[in-house]
């Protein structure tokens, strides 16, 4: 098992990172927002993935144990925050809406000299109170533990497309749909079409970062047209995936 860094600060910074380029596991001491400008970001730790597209951040807890992903050409903006010093009250990964103000407070903030300048203190103090009134939102993709569902989640991840009903992907794993709707829920905190949506929402996201085109996204995450898989996107992130933000 590869030695997981320890960071006793979270930096406040701006770094780019190419698409396929990560983050190796890590943790820090501080919370820190995680904010992709241009790309798709993952956040993993071992509780699960969260992925941001420009239009969301990434509240990372002081102590959790993640690493990063790029998905596109990825502009990351990092902001560090002392542990005893939680505006969110959040003691878990969470996905917040980032809107055009906030957007430019983290650049902004991110990009210029780490001083005690009264002008840098005065925007932080906008930025915390404007990431106070910032939405969550679920997009979360929960690690299973228990085996049948690895076996289950495992299929869909290898095809989002992938239709069959929870019967039938039953019977290739070995156990009643019964069973494994009563696993999702325990394990995973959601009914099994919500964790298959959360999926092919993650899928789409990778999928448009790397330019392909709508239809194609639609057909290769599962969705029945391309306007049912509109629809569902525009309901999950406020905007259509032709108006996504990919660089």
């Amino acid at each position: 098992m590869p030695k997981i860094r320890h960071e006793p600060t979270a930096p406040t910074r701006t770094q780019r990172l190419a698409s396929g380029g990560a983050i190796d596991a890590h943790c820090h001491d501080d919370h820190q927002i995680v904010y992709a400008g241009r790309g798709v970001l993952a956040v993993t730790t071992g509780e699960g993935t969260w992925i941001a597209p420009g239009t969301r951040a990434i509240w990372v807890p002081a102590g959790t144990v993640h690493a990063h992903r790029a998905h596109g050409e990825l502009d990351l903006h990092l902001v560090g925050l002392p542990a005893a010093e939680n505006p969110l009250g959040l003691d878990a990964p969470t996905v917040l809406a980032v809107h055009p103000l906030l957007r430019e407070l983290i650049v902004a903030y991110t990009r210029t000299e780490d001083t005690n300048s009264p002008e840098r203190d005065r925007l932080r103090t906008v930025l915390i109170d404007q990431l106070r009134a910032a939405p969550q939102q679920p997009l979360y993709l929960p690690t299973p533990t228990a085996p049948l569902l690895h076996a289950l989640c495992d299929i869909l991840r290898a095809d989002p497309a992938d239709s069959r009903t929870l019967a039938a992907l039953g019977r290739e794993v070995g156990a009643s749909a019964r069973t494994l709707s009563r696993l999702v829920r325990s394990d995973l905190g959601m009914t099994f079409p919500q964790w298959r949506t959360q999926l092919r929402l993650h899928h789409a996201l990778v999928l448009l970062a790397e330019r392909t085109p709508v239809t194609s996204v639609a057909h290769q995450c599962g969705w029945s047209s391309a306007s049912a898989f509109i629809d569902v996107f525009r309901r999950a992130f406020g905007h259509t995936p032709g108006s996504h933000p990919t660089g």
